[in-house]
């Protein structure tokens, strides 16, 4: 029987030449009619993955041989994408909105690179076939046109609304949120096409926009009938019995407790420490042995492998298994018996581990600790709760001393320690929110972190070693474009990187520079950027390292209550250790072939988690800043862009001051300083300075919130620029309506401005596509009418855009090729079946097409 392994790597040899099925047949040898049936069913299903490619002459051939790269689309709002190739060493693809074909944001697709820039590095290309399909259903809301409606989806990344025709509203009014199934992907000028299968509710009713963004996500809710049989049947405690016939570890008899936040069900870990009569220190870390009641290809571990992990939404958790074992059997409850994987550590004074053990175990808990009380007692020295606690008193406070050292070890190992204030958005039970409080960092929560690392860490190395299939943690080296773009970046404040060797640097030159900035006004800005320029962590089946935290070997052990890659290794280390530390061939061949698609899958559920999370704080954050329009803050500048600039309050709120909105000079960007910079005043704004700003208005649709200014003067009248675009009519040259600023419209065209700049300068070189040569306005041709999209038509700087190995991480350069806003329609044109949003769904003339040669858009 031939294998798939087989096959690829015969068609990977360079002297194979695309062959029919025929001739591989007779290559191979194969002369039974069953295992030719098996051999069809090999190729067919290897060439729907996109695996193989079958060529118009149906022969079999690699897609790389084909200059075809297979990877994952990443979509903008703007039309344009990005292919993020399955190849890790391959650059990313920049797609262009014409060459998309019917691709969305999230499929998996096949891409022909048709040129390469003369520097080098940026590819782009065209999507040539639609391997999987990541987008099945949208969400948005509904638009009844009587004969026909759209759906006008939240997700920005999706920019044509979907048509339903009339027999698929399926009951759904005019405004509703509701759930759209796509019938036909969108071709051409031609939008997708879908039938209403779900209606949400109206999008101002109490629960729907949380519930929208859990629909948007198809973040999983309820568990199916069969995975609940099986958590039912899963006991509520530990059998005596059993204790003694796994052979388990005793440690009842040791004093462990769980440290956790008030509001935390679903404890996963347990710690105790001890001091040894030659000084050491034992650190004991207990984590819940999930994986013995969750059994590999249960339905159990199929739902818990879909959903990746829990998912930590405003008022809600979404749990990767069922409660009646996160918060039941699985979770280390205070005073009861439950099954744990326990590593145990000895460290010297130098913080070395000189021994350790990893071994299955029974605990009891003593505690169940907050981290409140844990600082009351170590920090504070309150005397009611020490006195409270006062058998455990001693422990906390050893636990302290060894947190500190091994804290002190990580710094001067090199380990990046951001310390960015995280917020939680309190809500009432409508999911109103009420308040947003900052989240403590309090030593109680340095002494569990340091505890998981040390454990990580040890667990990591130890089955290295052993070289068993194994799923690390990883952090891979900075994108070296992005590095050199920092470096010249801290220049500005008279900093430098060092220790920078060739073209890698040690994080440990980083971690020098973070300290180096401490309680400086730059500080902010310095550690956004440093952030910026640096990769996302994700798993792998491979161990290669993690940057961030300066470590050889990592791994994430103490969770397998809420991420499944903990679940997985800590079925291989009770495998491991069950048999006598090996693993028999076949299971190890076996694991092995799993190990990389259980990373990848873990890494993309984990990203779909934290945009959902994301999702749901800016929802609640804009909500909450609602009826706070006309106050005014004191905040911080926070991002810098070619459009305007964030700005972050005491409440870690963010909004946007528009360039449009900054009315006492002409701002340009500077891409490299990360500043605007007054065109008359000189007068600089970059990430870290403090101003005084007043909410001018809150936007629910796209949770986005816009400051303006306090105290700032207006310009001059006829030096305006309209959202820094077109011309205002009237006024000192200030040309046409429909011409950019620095125009044909007059020797003033935008005022000073215009003739110095143009559009394109006056946003920070910003391209052909967005005012260009000052010819015309944003979004490329002139049309009769208005002058495209203000204001947001720039380009916005885009950071960590695609995976930055292309070249495209941020700037202007990610949206080239025309990637502004599209002019109107055009006056007179005539539209068939169009949206509120301007989609052209066909059958007839659609107007002037934009620049980008998609239909034109009204504003929504």
């Amino acid at each position: 029987m031939v294998t798939e392994s087989e096959l690829l790597d015969f068609m990977r040899e360079t002297a194979y030449k695309p062959m029919t099925y025929q001739e591989l047949e007779e290559h191979f040898h194969i002369a039974d009619a069953k295992e030719f049936r098996e051999f069809l069913k090999l190729l067919n299903r290897l060439e729907q993955e996109g695996k193989i490619i079958l060529t118009r002459t149906h022969r079999y051939g690699m897609p790389e041989r084909m200059d075809l790269v297979r990877g994952r689309l990443q979509a903008h709002a703007k039309g344009f994408a990005f292919l993020i190739p399955e190849d890790r060493e391959h650059p990313d693809v920049y797609i262009h909105a014409n060459d998309l074909k019917s691709a969305m944001n999230g499929d998996t697709v096949l891409v022909r690179v048709n040129s390469k820039s003369i520097a080098g590095g940026k590819l782009e290309g065209e999507v040539v076939r639609v391997v999987t399909r990541a987008v099945t259903q949208v969400v948005g809301v509904f638009q009844n046109e009587e004969a026909y409606g759209f759906v006008i989806p939240d997700d920005k990344r999706i920019n044509r609304d979907i048509f339903i025709p009339k027999e698929g509203f399926n009951g759904a009014a005019n405004g509703q949120k509701v759930v759209v199934r796509i019938v036909q992907y969108p071709e051409g000028r031609a939008a997708a096409e879908g039938e209403i299968i779900e209606i949400l509710g109206h999008k101002d009713d109490p629960g729907v926009d949380i519930l929208s963004i859990i629909r948007k996500h198809q973040l999983p809710e309820a568990f199916p009938d069969d995975v609940m049989e099986e958590a039912m049947s899963v006991p509520d405690e530990i059998d005596p019995a059993e204790i003694a016939k796994q052979g388990r570890r005793d440690l009842r008899d040791k004093v462990i407790v769980t440290i956790d936040g008030e509001d935390a069900k679903d404890l996963d870990d347990a710690v105790n420490v001890e001091r040894l009569p030659n000084g050491n220190i034992k650190l004991g870390v207990h984590i819940a042995d999930v994986g013995y009641y969750v059994r590999e290809k249960s339905k159990l571990d199929q739902e818990a492998y879909n959903r990746g992990c829990s998912v930590y939404l405003v008022d809600r958790v979404i749990p990767m298994l069922p409660h009646r074992l996160s918060n039941g059997i699985c979770s280390l409850n205070p005073k009861v018996d439950r099954f744990t994987l326990s590593c145990e550590m000895e460290f010297n004074e130098q913080m070395k581990v000189v021994k350790h053990d990893i071994f299955t175990s029974v605990i009891r808990t003593k505690e169940r600790m907050t981290y409140t009380n844990v600082r009351k007692i170590v920090e504070d020295e309150d005397p009611e709760v020490t006195a409270r606690y006062s058998e455990l008193a001693d422990m906390f406070r050893l636990m302290k001393e060894l947190a500190l050292k091994l804290r002190s070890k990580r710094m001067r190992r090199g380990a990046v320690d951001f310390d960015f204030e995280e917020s939680k958005v309190i809500v009432d039970e409508n999911g109103k929110p009420t308040d947003i409080v900052k989240r403590e960092r309090s030593i109680a929560e340095q002494i569990i972190e340091e505890f998981m690392l040390a454990a990580n860490e040890t667990v990591a190395e130890h089955f290295h070693w052993l070289k068993v299939p194994f799923i690390y943690r990883i952090h891979e080296d900075p994108d070296q474009e992005k590095l050199l773009n920092f470096m010249m970046f801290v220049a500005n404040f008279g900093y430098s990187v060092k220790g920078g060797k060739g073209d890698r640097v040690h994080p440990r030159a980083l971690q020098s520079l973070l300290e180096d900035i401490q309680g400086t006004k730059e500080q902010t800005v310095i550690s956004t950027m440093m952030l910026r320029s640096m990769k996302q962590a994700k798993y792998d089946a491979e161990s290669t390292g993690h940057f961030g935290l300066a470590a050889e070997f990592y791994t994430h052990f103490t969770s397998p209550i809420r991420r499944y890659p903990d679940l997985v290794i800590h079925r291989v280390i009770r495998e491991v250790i069950e048999s006598g530390g090996t693993l028999p061939a076949a299971r190890e061949e076996y694991l092995a072939s799993r190990m990389q698609e259980i990373a990848q899958q873990s890494s993309e559920r984990e990203r779909v988690a934290v945009e959902a999370e994301r999702d749901t704080e800016q929802l609640k954050k804009a909500e909450f800043m609602l009826d706070k329009v006309g106050e005014e803050f004191p905040g911080i500048i926070s991002s810098v862009t070619s459009f305007g600039m964030f700005i972050e309050l005491e409440n870690t709120v963010e909004g946007l001051i528009r360039l449009s909105a900054m009315t006492d000079d002409y701002y340009h960007f500077h891409e490299q300083h990360m500043a605007l910079i007054g065109e008359r005043t000189s007068k600089i704004y970059r990430i870290g300075d403090e101003v005084e700003i007043r909410v001018a208005r809150v936007n629910m649709d796209d949770h986005t919130i816009d400051f303006e200014m306090v105290n700032m003067k207006p310009r001059r009248r006829g030096e305006g620029i309209e959202d820094g675009f077109g011309g205002r009519p009237g006024g000192k040259g200030g040309g046409k309506p429909w011409q950019a600023a620095g125009g044909k419209g007059g020797k003033n065209g935008g005022g000073k401005a215009g003739k110095k700049a143009g559009a394109g300068k006056a946003f920070g070189k910003a391209g052909k596509g967005a005012g260009g040569k000052g010819k015309a306005a944003a979004g490329g041709k002139r049309g009769k009418r208005g002058a495209g999209a203000a204001g947001d038509a720039g380009p916005a700087v885009s950071f960590g855009f695609g995976s930055g190995k292309g070249g495209y991480g941020a700037g202007p350069a990610a949206t080239s090729r025309k990637a502004g806003g599209s002019s109107g329609a055009g006056k007179g044109s005539r539209r068939k079946k169009t949206s509120a949003s301007g989609i052209f769904i066909g059958g007839g003339s659609s107007g002037a097409p934009g620049a980008d040669g998609e239909p034109p858009r009204k504003k929504r």
